[in-house]
């Protein structure tokens, strides 16, 4: 067996909500391995800062996109743009996600399916366009960020607990799909991670979190893009259609 190592040089990852949270960690961690990345995002000066930060890592000049990944012209427009650029595709992180709570009877039609589509409509398109990229080569990985909630569920959660449920539906059939292509699919379940979204709850419902957690402390994004990383590698290299919970030994 040839050595195993942490290094994605001539590599191309594409990571969806790059911007913050889980999703720049994972840029950050991939260019100190020296990956090719496209970097997406809602806005492009929320990625102004990133780039800046991947070339001084990596010295490579990161290919940043700005477009609403529920926007399926500009899902397909983006992977135009990568063959254009790279010719090939190695790795994708489906990580953008919204989380808009509101209990049953309270659940606007508006947020119901606008949280359907970013969450996984969005996943399930992305996948497609990766995946018929990644079928030029026979090899690929893509990681899909689910949610503790989409495992067990919560108070207030029903959209997003399904849209998140539906994420590992989606990934255990993309995985039984694209194996005898050599393309992983895999999902990770994150618990309660210190980003923007975690930051906006009250106090009171902070330290609730916290108090279920066995670990005692919230998760760092680093912690989570430690396994993205992970599964993007050859370190993984026959782990596939799995959901992998980060999440410290939450319980909810």
């Amino acid at each position: 067996m040839s050595m195993i190592k942490l290094d994605f040089s001539e590599q191309v990852i594409w990571i969806t909500g790059a911007s913050r949270g889980i999703g720049r960690a994972a840029a950050l961690l991939f260019a100190q391995a020296n990956a090719n990345l496209v970097l997406c995002s809602r806005s492009i000066e929320s990625l102004t800062q990133l780039r800046e930060e991947v070339l001084a890592i990596s010295g490579l000049e990161p290919l940043c996109l700005a477009y609403d990944v529920a926007d399926l012209k500009a899902v397909k427009s983006t992977g135009q743009q990568i063959l254009a650029k790279f010719k090939r595709l190695d790795v994708l992180v489906n990580n953008a996600g919204i989380l808009q709570d509101a209990l049953l009877g309270m659940i606007s039609e508006p947020q119901l399916f606008q949280t359907l589509n970013v969450n996984l409509a969005a996943v399930i398109e992305h996948m497609q366009i990766a995946s018929r990229l990644m079928q030029r080569h026979k090899k690929g990985s893509i990681i899909n960020v689910s949610s503790i909630i989409g495992r067990v569920g919560n108070v207030g959660q029903v959209v997003y607990g399904a849209s998140k449920a539906g994420v590992i539906g989606a990934t255990l059939s993309a995985a039984k799909e694209l194996a005898p292509s050599n393309i992983r699919v895999n999902a990770i379940a994150p618990g309660f991670i210190d980003t923007e979204m975690a930051r906006s709850i009250s106090p009171e419902k902070f330290q609730e979190r916290l108090n279920s957690i066995k670990m005692g402390r919230i998760g760092d994004p680093q912690e989570v893009a430690g396994v993205v990383l992970f599964l993007a590698s050859s370190l993984s290299s026959y782990v596939t259609g799995q959901v992998i919970g980060v999440d410290g030994g939450m319980l909810i």
